[in-house]
Parts: C-alpha cells; sequence; structure tokens
C-alpha cells in the first residue's frame, strides 16, 4: 500500500482468503531456485509472508508497505518489516525477489517503475507482480462516476482512486528488451461474497478508501448508501443469496538478465 495510514487492516482482512488465491497463484510460480532476500513491495498485512517463507526456505523475506496499521499486522506475526513509500523506495543491496500482490497498480508511472524496480534485482533476480485490472468493471467505475455526481462532488473533486494499469501489450515492450525471460497472463476470479451489501464491504478495504477518508466518517455516510446501491444493481444476488464478484487480475513474472 502507498497511501500511509488510511488503511483499516481490519476491513481488509474481512475477505483475506479472496485476497491471498492471487498471491498463492503467484508465488507458486516464481522461479528461482534459492533467493538469499525476497521483499514483499506493499506487503500490507503481511498474509503472503508466511507463504514467501515457506516457498523459499532460508531466505530471507521482508515486508515493505506505507501503512504503519498494516506494518504492525506483519510485524506480529514476526516478520522483517519496513516503512517506506513503495513508490520511491529503494533496498539497500539487490534483491533476488521482488514480490508484489495488489499494490503496484496505486502508483502512477508506470512507465519508469518497472524498469527501476528491475534495477533493484541481482542479477537473474525475478519480479513478481499481480495486480487488478478492474477500472472499467462497476465496482471501480461507479465509485468515480457516483463520486462526480452528488452533493460530495466538490470535496472529491481531486480523489481519485487507483489510476488504470497499462494494457498487457505495454507491459510487454517495456519489459522484455530488460528480461531473459517474461511470463504474462490474466485470470479472472469469480469470488462467492455472502452477507449484507458484500460488494460494497469489499470496497471498503481498498479502492474506496481514498473517496472515504476525503469525506470523514459522517459526509462518508450518503456516498455509501449511492454506491451500496449501485453495486447492488451491478452484482444481484444469486438464489441463494450469494453475491458473485468477477475480479480480474494481471499478473507478470519478469526474470533479470544475469
Amino acid at each position: 500500500m502507498t497511501r500511509k495510514d488510511i488503511w483499516d487492516a481490519k476491513t481488509y482482512l474481512q475477505f483475506e482468503d479472496e485476497r491471498l488465491r492471487p498471491a498463492l497463484d503467484l508465488i507458486a510460480r516464481i522461479p528461482h531456485a534459492a533467493p538469499k532476500l525476497v521483499v514483499d513491495l506493499g506487503c500490507g498485512a503481511g498474509n503472503a509472508l508466511p507463504v514467501l517463507a515457506a516457498r523459499f526456505l532460508g531466505a530471507r523475506v521482508m515486508g515493505v508497505d506505507g501503512s504503519a496499521a498494516m506494518l504492525a499486522k506483519a510485524a506480529a506475526a514476526g516478520f522483517e518489516t519496513a516503512q517506506a513509500d513503495i513508490s520511491t523506495w529503494k533496498p539497500e543491496a539487490p534483491v533476488d525477489v521482488i514480490f508484489s500482490n495488489a499494490a503496484l497498480q496505486w502508483l502512477d508511472g508506470h512507465e519508469a517503475l518497472f524498469p527501476r524496480l528491475l534495477d533493484c534485482l541481482a542479477p537473474g533476480g525475478v519480479l513478481a507482480v499481480q495486480m487488478p485490472s478492474m477500472h472499467a468493471a462497476p465496482l471501480r467505475a461507479e465509485q468515480d462516476r457516483i463520486a462526480r455526481a452528488g452533493p460530495w462532488a466538490e470535496v472529491l473533486r481531486r480523489v481519485k482512486s487507483a489510476p488504470a494499469i497499462l494494457a498487457p501489450e505495454v507491459y510487454y515492450a517495456l519489459l522484455s528488451p530488460r528480461v531473459s525471460a517474461l511470463e504474462m497472463w490474466v485470470t479472472e476470479y469469480i469470488h462467492v461474497l455472502r452477507g449484507e451489501d458484500p460488494v460494497l464491504r469489499w470496497a471498503m478495504g481498498t479502492s474506496l478508501r481514498p473517496f472515504l477518508d476525503a469525506l470523514g466518517a459522517e459526509g462518508s455516510k450518503g456516498f455509501l448508501a449511492a454506491y451500496a446501491a449501485a453495486m447492488r444493481a451491478a452484482y444481484p444476488p444469486e438464489a441463494d443469496g450469494a453475491v458473485l464478484l468477477p475480479f480480474r487480475r494481471l499478473f507478470l513474472l519478469a526474470r533479470k538478465l544475469s
């Protein structure tokens, strides 16, 4: 995460299993036999750190994030952490694996960011990234529409959620000349959510945070009501009451030249 201390770890972790699933899929495919240093960049509450430690036995595994609240969860589990703005983070020494799960989409300037992260790797090191690709989906698109349409529009005039990520072919053109191997794929997960307004609760842990923090607890009530209504229309419940949330994610695995 990149936005200092606005993140509510408890809200984010309501859907811990669903949020961890893409991380598990990515970690399983990281092509490095024996890294010495593995960094989870934008580690959040650190729920991927135990998986990285189990996958790379003997490696030093470290979580980096901008949120002290999130890092407190990771540190409580016994992992090494560092608080830093991930948009400008630079390691003290080259890293063997930089892993980032659902964090880099919050940053602008990927054309400069991704080459810079490759420069942080040791020769033969791996950059492993997963980013939501949901900008056009109602989950995300309705946030911007409602923000501009309601009585809160002036307060939210300069507030945006995560920007759209680049197209896969742009990442390919950006990375392929700089790496010895590059693998990319897209997966759409169908999350089965239950309870009252589950899509609203999902978004409150991540993409809605910039809007809610700008509005404050009292000012957010009308905005949340409008968004909840839009989500109920976009993602209606199934016959058994479950709500299906299709969630598209882009995966990148890039191995630096040796």
